[in-house]
């Protein structure tokens, strides 16, 4: 116990501050990991701010489908940020120590953008559903209308669904350690130095996990479904690939998040034994899609690459 943890009288906490430890195990020879980190982090500012800024600026990129990834890039940024600057104090100048307000804060921002970020995954899997499978119907259905509802939505859903998780984490007790063997102040991380029943909080994570991924994944894969079904009854071999291709992008972007999503979960069985596996997933998860996916699409969506030709380099022109 470190010299922070203090008795506050009257109120559930015991501790000052948490101090994060960093990557268990290679506590000695981790801040090696700070170039390939803040690379990835200058990356995903970089590379969202481009496709936000050409999205906004091309008009001819002002359709659903790029509406919706011009918010996914604001949710990469904002997620990115999040944690990242955090994890290279640590690294560069030893800055262990965070505040509790300042964690449960994190706590919040983490669950509620990549819940966010699922949520625009399941918008952009409707747009391409509606668009392949009711061809007549998507410009009177996918508006601009739609687009602006929907991401309010999903920001309301987020925002307000998650609030009991830091909000749950807070009422614990911790009482004796407060050290956290962690980059970042994770729920399962925190609620584990309590000194109290911490199911309550496992529960509520486990409830909302299955609520809001657990349903945008089911929604996404019944979207694709009815999109392959209707790619098979085409006639011709060339219009099913360019049916697919505009699908690419997204589905190479899913199949990423929701896998590490899975992997996470079935790596933190085994977190006791090896604790750096979970904590390291648990990392690259926040900080390699927002890196990933603006790279994915741009060279996989050629009127994005001919939007940023002409907003960035107008002097080339595309072929």
């Amino acid at each position: 116990m470190t010299p922070a943890t203090r008795l506050f009288n009257g109120s559930h906490f015991q501790v000052k501050e948490f101090i994060l430890m960093g990557l268990p195990g290679i506590h000695s020879w981790q801040h090696w990991l700070s170039l390939p980190l803040a690379l990835l982090y200058l990356s995903s500012i970089s590379a969202n701010l481009l496709i936000f800024i050409t999205i906004w600026k091309d008009p001819k990129l002002h359709q659903p489908m790029y509406r919706f990834l011009s918010i996914l890039s604001i949710v990469d940024m904002g997620l990115a940020t999040t944690i990242t600057p955090k994890i290279l104090a640590i690294f560069w100048f030893d800055a262990k120590t965070i505040s509790l307000p300042e964690c449960f804060a994190q706590i919040y921002a983490i669950h509620c953008f990549v819940g966010i970020e699922s949520g625009i995954f399941l918008c952009m899997a409707f747009d391409r559903y509606m668009a392949i499978c009711h061809p007549l119907r998507y410009p009177t259905i996918v508006t601009d209308s739609f687009v602006f509802k929907a991401t309010v939505f999903m920001a309301l859903r987020n925002g307000l669904a998650v609030i009991p998780v830091p909000v749950l984490a807070a009422q614990r007790d911790y009482c004796s350690s407060n050290e956290i063997e962690h980059c970042l102040c994770s729920n399962l991380g925190v609620t584990s130095l309590s000194c109290d029943d911490r199911r309550p909080n496992s529960i509520c994570q486990m409830i909302l996990a299955s609520l809001i991924m657990g349903a945008d994944l089911s929604l996404i894969s019944l979207s694709y479904a009815f999109i392959l079904h209707s790619v098979l009854k085409l006639n011709s071999a060339e219009a099913a690939s360019k049916a697919l291709g505009t699908c690419s992008s997204h589905l190479i972007l899913i199949l990423f998040f929701y896998t590490v999503i899975v992997v996470i979960c079935v790596t933190h069985l085994a977190g006791r034994k090896y604790p750096l596996i979970p904590v390291l997933f648990n990392v690259l998860h926040n900080i390699i899609p927002p890196a990933l996916n603006p790279i994915v699409y741009a060279f996989r969506t050629q009127d994005l690459r001919l939007g940023f030709q002409k907003v960035f380099l107008p002097g080339i022109k595309g072929k």
